[in-house]
């Protein structure tokens, strides 16, 4: 029984440390800078792609694919926000949510042409394959190297934006823009620099995501949903807030679907639902 929870608990870990990388991103553009960005599984489908891509045709090492991802969702997002985006940075929700999630019926079509509707599958280093025994609980080494690098991202998400002059003028651009611009902030390039951030953090999710859950076109609008419950339950703007949702919300998917499978999938919408009743701003939200 211990060890079966053990269990339950470390996969539910490290499936929540997936449901992170895949949403932090989300968490900076939306939270931070107001912006509804429901093409942000796009970006993760585009660094899962590219991993695909290196990967498999041109035989690079999964890891050093990473960096890859991470840039590729950067660069995408970078010609996003200098095309379209930055034009709506006023508009109401309804035209950001208009024209993002036509960008994800865009890319969706785009990778089934240039890839099919075929699931997709990376090969990752022998040393990531196997598992660690401990006292009877068997740790799979990619949950572990995937924890890891959730941490390790969470860590350093927190003190360059929540502790950083960074951070502050990003926040500051968002209330205020004619007040940044008067401070001597650049806005325009804050707000890129920002939405690459966003961007390749979806990128590195999605590339970390195929060895999980694998990658089909399908992925951009499958993973929205919980991308944005990770979000809401988190609190907007609240990096510490997401990554506390998504432990809470992965484990308790993992858990529902161990001990009551009647429920399914179902369980973290019951979470979710709870929370919300319970806190409407999410767990640290302030707005």
């Amino acid at each position: 029984m211990l060890s079966s929870l053990a269990g339950v608990l470390f996969d539910g870990f490290a499936y929540g440390m997936l449901l992170f990388l895949l949403s932090v991103g989300l968490t900076v553009t939306l939270g931070m800078m107001n912006f509804v960005n429901l093409a942000h599984c796009s970006f993760a489908m585009v660094g899962g792609y590219a991993t695909v891509t290196l990967v498999n045709k041109l035989g690079w090492p999964f890891l050093a694919t990473l960096p890859f991802a991470f840039l590729t969702g950067s660069l995408v997002s970078i010609a996003l926000e200098r095309t379209l985006y930055r034009r709506l940075y006023q508009a109401s929700d309804l035209d950001q949510c208009l024209l993002t999630i036509g960008i994800v019926f865009v890319s969706v079509a785009a990778f089934a042409w240039l890839y099919s509707t075929e699931q997709q599958s990376t090969r990752v280093p022998e040393a990531l394959r196997g598992s660690t025994q401990w006292m009877g609980v068997s740790f799979g080494a990619y949950r572990l190297f995937l924890i890891a690098t959730g941490l390790a991202v969470a860590a350093i998400l927190i003190l360059g934006l929540e502790r950083t002059r960074f951070g502050a003028r990003v926040r500051a651009a968002v209330d205020n823009q004619r007040m940044a611009r008067g401070l001597g902030i650049d806005v325009d390039r804050t707000f890129m620099i920002t939405f690459a951030l966003g961007g390749g953090l979806a990128g590195l999710g999605g590339a970390l995501a195929i060895e999980i859950v694998g990658l089909d076109p399908t992925f951009a609008l499958a993973y929205l949903v919980y991308v944005l419950i990770v979000v809401a339950v988190g609190g907007l703007g609240s990096i510490g807030g997401s990554f506390a949702a998504a432990l809470l919300l992965g484990i308790s998917d993992m858990a529902g679907k161990y001990y009551v499978p009647w429920l399914g999938a179902f369980l973290i919408y019951l979470v979710m639902v709870a929370l919300l009743m319970w806190r409407p701003l999410g767990l640290f939200g302030k707005r």
